[in-house]
């Protein structure tokens, strides 16, 4: 039995998220796109999961060049998670964006909650997407609040 794509995003829209920017380094330029699916996958060896459209510039740099950086925005960065969505050149995505090169060689948005460089390990092609698992070489954690995505629109967690 197949299931409706509408439906099939209808219940995908009430699966709560936080909004990360997957960012990449090539020869060309820093590349980077918006992503809500993130995971965790495994504390030892530390790894993590992100799903890239494989039509992507920014995907297509991330299976290059082997490295990427997931960066988990704050909720004051709704700004940035629209900019990185799409609709701009890679230039206009970062210019204006405070980043730097990590340890790594991968991009990483100084203001973001959490900036995690990855080295791949195993990428699988699933339908339209790469579901790319990387293992996290270098953390950088800073203070703030969480934004996360739900039902089409960007949410924040209430304040205490």
């Amino acid at each position: 039995m197949s299931v409706d794509p509408n439906q099939f995003k209808s219940a995908l829209k009430l699966w709560a998220s936080g909004v990360t920017v997957v960012t990449a380094q090539s020869a060309q330029g820093a590349k980077g796109m918006t992503a809500t699916s993130f995971s965790s996958v495994s504390l030892d060896p530390p790894q993590i999961l992100v799903c890239l459209n494989q039509h992507t510039d920014t995907g297509a740099v991330v299976l290059q060049e082997k490295r990427f950086a997931v960066n988990i925005l704050r909720a004051d960065q709704e700004a940035v998670s629209n900019r990185f969505a799409g609709g701009s050149t890679q230039e206009e995505r970062f210019a204006g964006v405070d980043w730097q090169v990590g340890d790594y060689g991968t991009p990483v948005l100084s203001c973001a909650l959490a900036s995690l460089e990855c080295k791949i390990v195993n990428q699988i092609l699933a339908g339209t997407h790469w579901i790319v698992i990387g293992e996290v070489e270098n953390v950088i954690c800073r203070e703030g609040e969480p934004l996360l995505y739900y039902h089409s629109a960007y949410r924040y967690l209430k304040s205490e």
